[in-house]
């Protein structure tokens, strides 16, 4: 019946999760945060951040996590603050957005870009109680682009999330949060904990960044192949993503009521009351499951908790004959496992609490098999095995470093915690990319890296333009046929404008050609919605411009070439491109090697970049292409250059 019980709520709960997702939100399921840091590097992606998605993700991430599933809250709470964030700027959802003057002033890209990252910050900031962690966490992993302005919004926005957390952690503190306890913050604190430790301690610290940099780097590639093969299951329709999710929760509430079976019973401390040990209220430790009066089983206190109160207690100092080795082996085996097949089912998701559990688990362990050698206590052995797997997993190490120092309060681990975060991090990388790129590749999202790949100075960009298709080109003054043309035959989001016959202001007065610009696909639809049309072929007045558009309309970039009808008669009419096209775009000489372009795109945060010819001869056209993000990634260049090539893991490195 117990079991009944269990599986029940926890089948219930994570329907509630997954239909959410699947029917409403698909893009609330996961993290978040991967898609997160490629829309800060200049990746658009849709219907990520709108009240649909946040609402979604809110109520999936309460269901996942009550069900007992192997994930955690962080991630999402990451994406929520990135959702509340854009939400804010814009004034709202796009149908019921509020129309303050005000509010205008923010509807441009760098400022939504500002947003989004203090969002982003003040997620981790309130997953855990760390200010200053979630700006370096947003400065380290997040954004691509950083300034100084920046960097005080970030910091102000998290001070007032923690502020807000404090107040709350008072009122619960006092009990004024009935059934909801003291909150489900994970808050380690060892400021009263004297931590000691020689140079011979430092051994055991190292063979912990070198376990946690193996062990993560594992993790890494077992996850990228399960999550190859839940995404051939995932494209076969709604039902089969449910279906998946209900056998994981299944699968999980099996493992996490039998295996407490397996491990012998421990007698409580004579010290301990009897209302502490055994206990099989909601929180607390000692579980007594199927133990006798007097005695707890450990593996059940670790897995019939909540997972912040499972990991205060396998970080819990002083307790060197709590948890049994067979325990914690058990226990670390089975997170590895759950968090394996629980990552990439149609729920919202966190990486954070599996990685610190199962690091935890194999730091306590090793603090176990080397305590004859060793003064460092068992708890904070499992701190550093949380730190070092988080780093071998996802490569960070400066914001991690100080959330674990905010998480412990106490300044006298941050020696030890950099060790084991800069091995892990360095053993890490020589085996595979972080747990984000692979998530990024899988989505196939194209994120430009910050340093180009080696093979990449040994091709151009007049070569990389060649293997494209021919750059499609409008004139100053176009028919409408011929726009309402190209943008139905293709899916091209600029154009560059080139006038014949222009009379150069110097040199001889013959007919030159320029290149005018480059004109946005959203502008050209805006001038076929407004009937922007004239009979004659002429140039319009700024003042003619003006009378039609306005700058807000012109920064929109929704509108479909399928929206648009034009009739027969409207066809034959000229549109003048002149008033709306850039006339300053980026351009790059064909000569130009791919690496050097792709630095400059990256660091400007480009969308196109023009290519023009190194001479100048009859017949040459004045763009022989155009760059994009797509032609700028490395998978993509090396299918079409497939003698290229790839780069071994060492040249990546340097």
């Amino acid at each position: 019946m117990g079991f009944i019980y269990l599986a029940g709520a926890n089948l219930l709960l994570t329907t509630v999760a997954s239909v959410l997702c699947v029917c409403f939100a698909p893009t609330a399921a996961g993290p978040g945060i991967p898609e997160i840091k490629a829309y800060l590097n200049g990746v658009d992606t849709p219907n990520m951040f709108g009240a649909t998605t946040m609402i979604v993700k809110i109520i999936g991430s309460i269901g996942a996590v009550s069900a007992g599933l192997d994930l955690g809250k962080e991630g999402p709470l990451v994406h929520i603050g990135s959702c509340i964030a854009s939400l804010l700027g814009q004034g709202g959802p796009d149908n019921h957005r509020i129309k303050w003057r005000w509010l205008r002033y923010f509807n441009n890209d760098r400022d939504r870009r500002d947003l989004i990252t203090c969002g982003a910050a003040s997620g981790v900031c309130a997953a855990f109680r760390a200010p200053v962690g979630g700006v370096l966490f947003a400065l380290e992993e997040v954004a691509t682009w950083w300034r100084s302005a920046l960097l005080w919004r970030t910091f102000f926005s998290t001070a007032i999330v923690v502020m807000v957390l404090r107040t709350f952690i008072e009122i619960c503190n006092a009990g004024g949060c009935g059934l909801f306890g003291k909150g489900g913050l994970i808050m380690f604190d060892v400021s009263t904990v004297t931590v000691t430790y020689h140079m011979m301690d430092i051994i055991p610290v190292v063979v912990i960044g070198i376990i946690g940099g193996v062990l993560g780097s594992l993790y890494n590639f077992f996850l990228h192949k399960i999550l190859r093969l839940y995404n051939l299951i995932n494209q076969k329709g709604k039902v089969h993503k449910l279906l998946l999710s209900l056998s994981v929760s299944l699968f999980t509430s099996a493992c996490l009521y039998g295996l407490p079976f397996l491990v012998e019973c421990t007698p409580c401390d004579s010290s301990l009351a009897e209302s502490v040990c055994p206990t099989n209220e909601g929180s607390g430790n000692f579980k007594q499951f199927n133990c006798p009066d007097g005695h707890y089983n450990d593996l059940a206190t670790l897995l019939l908790a909540t997972n912040d109160d499972a990991v205060r207690n396998i970080f819990s100092t002083t307790t060197s004959a709590e948890y049994h080795p067979i325990s914690l082996l058990i226990f670390f085996a089975l997170y590895c496992i759950l968090g394996l097949f629980t990552f990439g089912i149609a729920v919202p998701t966190g990486l954070f609490l599996p990685i610190i559990l199962m690091g935890s688990a194999y730091g306590r362990m090793l603090g176990i098999a080397m305590k004859s050698y060793t003064n460092i206590d068992q708890g904070l052995f499992a701190v550093l095995g949380a730190a070092s797997l988080m780093a071998g997993s996802m490569r960070m190490t400066v914001s991690l470093c100080v959330i674990f120092l905010e998480l412990t309060n106490n300044l006298l681990l941050l020696p030890i915690t950099m060790i084991v975060l800069l091995i892990a991090k360095t053993v890490g990388d020589s085996f595979n990319p972080s747990i984000y790129e692979i998530i990024l590749h899988l989505k196939g999202l194209p994120f430009l890296d910050a340093h180009p790949e080696p093979w990449m100075r040994n091709l151009t960009v007049g070569e990389l333009a060649d293997a494209k298709l021919p750059v499609v080109t409008l004139r100053g003054i176009e028919t409408v046929e011929r726009i309402v043309e190209v943008l139905r035959n293709t899916t091209h989001n600029g154009f560059p404008v080139i006038d014949d016959g222009v009379v150069p202001p110097v040199g001889l007065a013959v007919g030159a050609t320029e290149v005018h610009g480059l004109i946005l696909r959203a502008h050209l639809v805006h001038v076929l919605k407004k009937k922007w049309f004239q009979r004659e072929k002429r140039r319009t007045e700024e003042w003619e411009v003006r009378e039609k558009f306005t700058w807000v309309e012109l920064a929109e970039r929704e509108g479909k070439i399928e929206e648009v009808a034009v009739t027969s008669e409207e066809m034959e009419m000229y549109v003048d491109l002149h008033p709306l096209t850039n006339t300053t775009p980026y351009t790059v000489m064909e000569s130009m090697s791919v690496a050097k372009a792709m630095v400059l795109f990256r660091q400007l945060g480009l969308r196109h970049l023009l290519i023009v010819p190194k001479y100048e001869a009859a017949g040459v056209p004045p763009v022989v292409g155009i760059l994009t993000r797509q032609d700028l990634i490395a998978y993509n260049i090396l299918n079409a250059f497939p003698h290229l090539t790839k780069p071994t893991s060492r040249e990546k490195g340097n």
